[in-house]
């Protein structure tokens, strides 16, 4: 598992984080494979990848004092080089290399079975089919989408049983996978999604893929990253759900979910658990969380519109840029007391934030710690804009509330923290606003 590196890449991107140009993106030529079914079995793809990411975070740093609330040049060129390292050049690539690529036709009642490393182009209309990933712990698999359609009752359409990782991209197509009824086992695994995945999972291209589930949508049991493609995503639970970890640089999202639309937890590790989002284009409506992760969530980029019970949780929140807009009836943005290795915070670095809440006991903005401005907009309509725990502060950007702009952040807390602009910090957090993120375990 690769968690521990990824959770400390994560960590040194989440303040101020300069990843200002998001995905990149590495096209071959545009051609299609035979839609004929091949016995050939393309070479191992692993050249075609850069190493995945390299440690770059020191394990044996130390949390920050009071004190340390500026950003050294050494962090910032440690947290771009973190972000930057996030995708590799292969998961950037929106279009597969088919020069060696076997092409398989689906049909119905035939499973696919997908042994060894390589790339395959599926294609066809097929029901109660499932493409199946055994591979060594080393292969990785990329599964080109040319124009597939699967409709199953009871079992994923895609499910990764091992490889080290698998690629998901669709060509310039429309593409289709559905499950209609309630998921069954295999033994011990609950397969309760449409793609399901045991290990690394990335997503791109260039097409469209939409998923219907009486389930989770997606589903990977390690790190889970999109770098582009179109995603239409209905899920009677979760569509997005991850073990360690979500990173998102680009695509389009149209998401129903009648639980969370972005969900990552590891229900055996509680410092575990990230999103981070670069880019993209969110349209979300969920009935419980639009997006929600256990340790910490960034947002660099991206625009996002949310209507939802309640739009963002993490317990660690940060937004440094992007457009998102939120409507919801229960928090806003909540930061909770959900991981051990983090202090709840809510940190706004930069962005255009609108928050729009319902009657009754809601608040915009909900931190079970502290509230930090440093930049931005922030736009919000509610009764109780704010309610924290510790302490707001309030040191730059722009905060609107019901029409009016404030230089202080009230709290509808009883006996709250000391709010107000320019407003410090106690019990060792943030000083000042500047110095909140958890840059490789600071602020913890």
């Amino acid at each position: 598992m690769k968690r521990n590196r990824v959770a400390r890449l994560l960590a040194l991107t989440l303040t101020f984080s300069l990843l200002a140009a998001g995905c990149g993106a590495t096209a071959s030529a545009d051609t299609k494979a035979s839609a004929a079914v091949t016995s050939e079995t393309s070479a191992d793809q692993t050249s075609a990848e850069n190493e995945d990411l390299p440690q770059t975070a020191a394990s044996g740093e130390t949390a920050a004092t009071p004190a340390e609330n500026t950003i050294t040049a050494q962090e910032t060129a440690a947290s771009e080089t973190a972000a930057s390292d996030l995708f590799t050049d292969r998961d950037l690539a929106q279009e597969a290399d088919l020069s060696e690529a076997t092409a398989i036709t689906v049909a119905d009642g035939q499973d696919v079975s997908i042994t060894e490393a390589g790339v395959y182009v599926l294609s066809g209309t097929a029901s109660e089919c499932t493409v199946t990933v055994e591979a060594d712990k080393e292969a990785k698999v990329q599964l080109v989408l040319d124009g597939v359609s699967i409709t199953n009752t009871d079992a994923p359409a895609i499910y990764v049983i091992s490889a080290d990782k698998v690629f998901v991209t669709t060509t310039d197509s429309e593409n289709s996978l559905t499950v209609t009824g309630a998921f069954t086992a295999d033994g011990e695994t609950n397969t309760d999604a449409v793609i399901f995945s045991k290990d690394d999972l990335v997503l791109n291209g260039k097409g469209t893929l939409t998923v219907s589930s009486t389930d989770n949508g997606i589903t990977c049991k390690d790190d889970l990253k999109v770098t582009g493609g179109t995603y239409q995503i209905t899920a009677a639970s979760d569509a997005f759900e991850a073990n360690d970890s979500i990173s998102i640089c680009d695509g389009n999202f149209t998401i129903s979910s009648s639980k969370d639309a972005l969900h990552c937890e590891n229900d055996e590790d509680d410092t575990v658990g990230s999103i981070y989002v670069s880019g993209g284009t969110f349209n979300i409506t969920a009935s419980d969380d639009g997006i929600q992760a256990t340790t910490t969530l960034t947002i660099d980029g991206g625009t996002f519109d949310i209507t939802a019970a309640e739009g963002l949780e993490a317990t660690y929140l940060t937004i440094n840029a992007g457009t998102v807009s939120i409507n919801a009836s229960d928090d806003g943005i909540n930061a909770s007391n959900k991981s051990s290795a983090y202090s709840p915070t809510i940190e706004i670095n930069g962005g255009d934030i609108t928050v729009v809440m319902g009657a009754g006991d809601t608040d915009a903005l909900d931190a079970n710690g502290d509230i930090i401005i440093n930049g931005g907009t922030v736009n919000i309509t509610a009764n109780s804009p704010f309610d924290y725990d510790r302490t707001g502060s309030l040191n730059g950007g722009t905060v609107i509330v019901n029409g009016q702009q404030v230089n202080q952040l009230t709290n509808s807390m009883m006996g709250g923290g000391m709010g107000g602009f320019g407003g410090g910090h106690q019990d060792g957090g943030p000083q000042g606003g500047m110095g909140g993120g958890p840059r490789g375990g600071f602020g913890r």
